[in-house]
C-alpha cells in the first residue's frame, strides 16, 4: 500500500522518482495478472476439485497414459481432486429412477411414447408402462464402461426403453391377447420384469418395479368380446354355486326327514317290546302277590279307628280284620 501510495503522490517526488515508482507499479500489476492466469490454468487444466453428493456415485475416467479408462474403484460422496489434463470425473445417481412410457402427454415426456407389442395370434396390443430401477453403486464403473452414457437420461430414453420393448415383444409371443388381458397379466408382467432384469444384471442395474399403467389397448371388438367371455364364466360359475347350494339345503332337509322316521321307528319299536315283556310278566300268582302287597300297605297304615261315616255300600270296601278273640 506505500508503495502504490507513493506512486500517485507526485507533490512530493520529482518527476524521476514518479516515473520510476509508475514502472514499478506497473510490474507489480503484470506480476500480479501473471500469478492469476498462472493459477487459474492450475486449477482449470491441471488440478480441479469437484463435489460428489449424496446418492450419487463419481467414476474417474483417465484419458492418458496407459492406463487409460475407467477407474475400476468407484468415486463415493465428498470432495474430488483430479487432473483434468489427465482425467475426468462422470457422476451417476444410485438412488431409485423411475420412468413411465405413455401416451399422455402430460404424463412423462411430452411425446407419445406408449409402448406397442404383438400377442401370440399376431394382434397388435398398446400399453402404457412404467418402471423403476436404481444402479449398484459398486457396479457403476461396469455400467459406464459398457454403455459410455454420461447422463443417465440417454440409458433410460435409449437403451433401457429398447430393452423393455424387445422383452415385451419376445415374452408376449407366448401369451394370448385374452390372457394378457385377462386373468394371466399379472404373470405376463413378471415374466418380462425377469428378462428385463437377466439383461441387466451384468452391469449392475436392478429393476426394482414393472408393471401397465391402466389396461392394454386392443381393439373394441377384442376387448368386448373378451369381456362378454369374462361376464358369462362368473354367471355361469354363480349358477353352479346356485345349484350346489340348493342341493345342499335337499340334501339337508331329507336327511334330518329320515333321522326323524327311524327315530320314530326305533322309539315304537321299544315301546313295543316293553309292552310285550309287560304282557308277558304278569301271572295270576304276580297279581296275588300284588294285591297282598298292597293289603299289607294298608293295615300298616291304618290306626286302629273306624270311619265315623259310612257311605251306601261302603261296608264292601271295609277291609276285614282278623278277630283277637
Amino acid at each position: 500500500m506505500t508503495l502504490f501510495g507513493e506512486v500517485f503522490n507526485g507533490s512530493n517526488h520529482n518527476d524521476d522518482d514518479g516515473m520510476r515508482r509508475l514502472k514499478v507499479a506497473f510490474k507489480l500489476g503484470g506480476m500480479l495478472t501473471a500469478s492469476i492466469v498462472a493459477l487459474s490454468i492450475l486449477f482449470n487444466y491441471i488440478v480441479s476439485v469437484t463435489r460428489i453428493g449424496a446418492g450419487h456415485v463419481g467414476v474417474e475416467v483417465v484419458l492418458s497414459g496407459s492406463q487409460r479408462g475407467a477407474s475400476e474403484i468407484p468415486i463415493r460422496t465428498g470432495w474430488v481432486f483430479y487432473s483434468p489434463l489427465r482425467s475426468q470425473i462422470v457422476e451417476f445417481p444410485t438412488y431409485v429412477q423411475t420412468v413411465k412410457w405413455t401416451r399422455d402427454l402430460n404424463e412423462g415426456r411430452a411425446t407419445d411414447e406408449a409402448m406397442s407389442f404383438n400377442s401370440k395370434e399376431g394382434m397388435e396390443i398398446y400399453s402404457d408402462v412404467s418402471l423403476s430401477y436404481s444402479i449398484e453403486p459398486k457396479r457403476v464403473p461396469d455400467f459406464y464402461v459398457k454403455y459410455r452414457v454420461t447422463d443417465l437420461g440417454q440409458f433410460t430414453h435409449g437403451i433401457l426403453r429398447d430393452v423393455v420393448r424387445n422383452s415385451l415383444n419376445e415374452v408376449a409371443s407366448t401369451y394370448t391377447v385374452e390372457q394378457i388381458y385377462g386373468e394371466q397379466k399379472a404373470a405376463f408382467l413378471n415374466e418380462v420384469q425377469r428378462h428385463i432384469q437377466q439383461q441387466m444384471d451384468a452391469v449392475g442395474v436392478g429393476i426394482q418395479q414393472f408393471g401397465f399403467i391402466g389396461a392394454p389397448r386392443v381393439p373394441a371388438v377384442i376387448a368386448n368380446a373378451i369381456t362378454g367371455k369374462a361376464q358369462a364364466i362368473q354367471d355361469a360359475e354363480r349358477a353352479r354355486n346356485e345349484l350346489a347350494k340348493t342341493q345342499a339345503e335337499a340334501a339337508k332337509q331329507v336327511a334330518e326327514a329320515e333321522g326323524e322316521a327311524k327315530s320314530s321307528v326305533t322309539r315304537a319299536q321299544g315301546e313295543a317290546e316293553a309292552n310285550r315283556i309287560r304282557q308277558t310278566s304278569i301271572t295270576p300268582q304276580l297279581l296275588q302277590l300284588r294285591s297282598l302287597e298292597n293289603q299289607r300297605a294298608l293295615i300298616e297304615r291304618w290306626n286302629g279307628q273306624l270311619p265315623s261315616v259310612e257311605t251306601a255300600g261302603s261296608s264292601s270296601m271295609m277291609l276285614q280284620l282278623p278277630s283277637t278273640r
